[in-house]
């Protein structure tokens, strides 16, 4: 996961917006956000690290 990503994800977080855990919504905040890389990143399937960065903040 890069830092943009990371940034990316804390932009979405910080908006309360939406649950982090519900990813097509993470996914579509991201995108109405302008957050490209986030998109694309939870597009392409990296579940697994995403919530392990939302659970500990590492990643």
């Amino acid at each position: 996961m890069t830092e943009q990503v990371k940034q990316q994800i804390l932009q979405v977080r910080d908006s309360g917006l939406t649950n982090m855990f519900d990813l097509p919504a993470v996914k579509w905040m991201a995108i109405r956000m302008g957050l490209a890389d986030l998109a694309y990143y939870l597009g392409e399937g990296n579940t697994t690290e995403y919530a392990h960065f939302i659970l500990t903040g590492e990643g």
